[in-house]
């Protein structure tokens, strides 16, 4: 089975039958002969995909050792799924479920249809109690937010239907044993909703009557990828809010010699959801004057992840930064947004200050099924820090509280290391 992008030019898939060997059985009579119907043919289009899907996973996804999923369950329950699927909508809904007992937020569809569960996190992050869901913390200018949600509420019920059930019927069916991972995974997309839609959450709070919240689907103005700004002390103050394009490297590298003279920088990287190592390494050679190792990487051989390879930042021009630097983080840092952040700390440049972030702990594949043009992403290399300690289980070498301010938080820790900082914040390269 093989990956490959899905060509633009495709118009759609050949559909392929067969027909299963129907019995004609002839009677001669003087009406003439009667002939009893044959089966009708069967659409072998999804099942090809579905056994496409199946063994891409078996052989390269990353995480099955800390998972509570029973692969060879997963095919017997969902291949005969894929063959009674109707149409593709409904195929693909299939293959949605098949990623969902991973239970792992990095591994899912690239384009879900509208009705489809959201990816968590999405404006909550959330905890299972039982048949309720803990708020644990909420994105800022989110719905969630501005409908005045905030740590500590339960939710009871989704769209008028009770939590645990919601809960139930998202759960892996495949699991060998119970999990508290796939617990926490499931309470996080149940508060998500549905993509395109918009939700109504039962919410109780302590020392208040259970009240319906309403949370219409929220547009927000789009926002540049990076944005930088000067701040009181002479600090610098860079916004990353994305890896995914060659113009973030342009665009942070104007930034950076914008704010070159200052006696300090902060880079955010909250509320980014990731890209790729190739527009984050870049930028982290702005801060070294030699080659530094950053990360660490394994892969799928066999049944078993091999060896582990270094992944190395190389230092980039026209200067070196070398005044003190804070990552902030929060929750909704993901991804390559968490990659960042621990490569930053292991090249000895920053101090990372925040939230623990999502923990999607590695490099993700792309799959694109050969006959529907399914895409979808699964978990494929893990990533660790240059000790070997897992990116999924990082935290900040400063953590705040939750609803702390986390941009104080940064810039007190900023001014404590100010004092032992060479007097140039420039190292000039020719």
């Amino acid at each position: 089975m093989t990956q490959r992008p899905l060509d633009k030019g495709e118009r759609g898939p050949q559909r392929r039958t067969f027909l299963q060997a129907g019995l004609y059985a002839a009677a001669t009579s003087l009406a003439g002969r009667a002939v009893r119907a044959a089966e009708p043919p069967h659409d072998v289009t999804f099942v090809e995909d579905f056994d496409e899907l199946w063994s891409t996973l078996a052989q390269r996804y990353c995480f099955f050792s800390d998972k509570q999923t029973d692969w060879n369950r997963v095919r017997a329950l969902y291949r005969p799924m894929a063959v009674r699927a109707a149409s593709t909508d409904d195929f693909a809904d299939i293959v949605r479920r098949v990623l969902a007992e991973l239970y792992d937020a990095h591994t899912h569809l690239s384009q879900p249809s509208d009705g489809m569960p959201r990816w968590p996190l999405y404006d909550l992050m959330a905890s299972r109690q039982a048949d309720r869901i803990r708020i644990e913390a909420v994105a800022e200018d989110s719905a969630a937010s501005a409908a005045g949600l905030r740590a500590g509420d339960v939710i009871a019920a989704i769209d008028g239907r009770p939590a645990g059930q919601v809960m139930r019927d998202l759960m892996p069916r495949c699991l060998r044993g119970p999990d508290r991972n796939a617990d926490t995974y499931v309470a996080n997309v149940a508060v998500a909703g549905r993509v395109g839609l918009g939700r109504t959450l039962l919410l109780e709070r302590q020392g208040e009557e259970p009240r319906p919240v309403s949370l219409p689907v929220r547009k927000t103005a789009a926002r540049p990828d990076v944005e930088w700004r000067r701040l009181a002390g002479n600090i610098g103050y860079i916004a990353i809010r994305g890896f995914g394009d060659e113009k973030v490297v342009r665009d942070f590298d104007d930034a950076l010699m914008a704010l070159r003279d200052t006696g300090g920088l902060v880079i955010d990287v909250r509320y980014d959801g990731g890209g790729d190592t190739a527009i984050a390494r870049p930028i982290m050679g702005r801060f070294i004057d030699t080659p530094k190792p950053y990360a660490m990487m394994r892969r799928r051989d066999g049944s078993h992840l091999g060896p582990s390879w270094t992944e190395t930042v190389e230092p980039r021009g026209p200067f070196t930064y070398s005044r003190p630097i804070i990552v902030l983080t929060n929750h909704w840092s993901a991804s390559m947004a968490e990659g960042f952040p621990m490569g930053m700390r292991d090249i000895g440049r920053a101090v990372v200050v925040g939230t623990p972030m999502m923990g999607l702990g590695a490099a993700v594949f792309p799959i694109c099924l050969d006959r529907t043009g399914i895409q979808a992403q699964y978990s494929a290399e893990p990533v660790y820090d240059t000790t070997g300690r897992p990116r999924w289980k990082m935290q900040p070498d400063i953590c705040v509280p939750e609803g702390g301010d986390i941009l104080d938080a940064g810039l007190r820790a900023l001014h404590a290391s100010q004092g032992n900082v060479p007097s140039n914040p420039l190292n000039e390269k020719l």
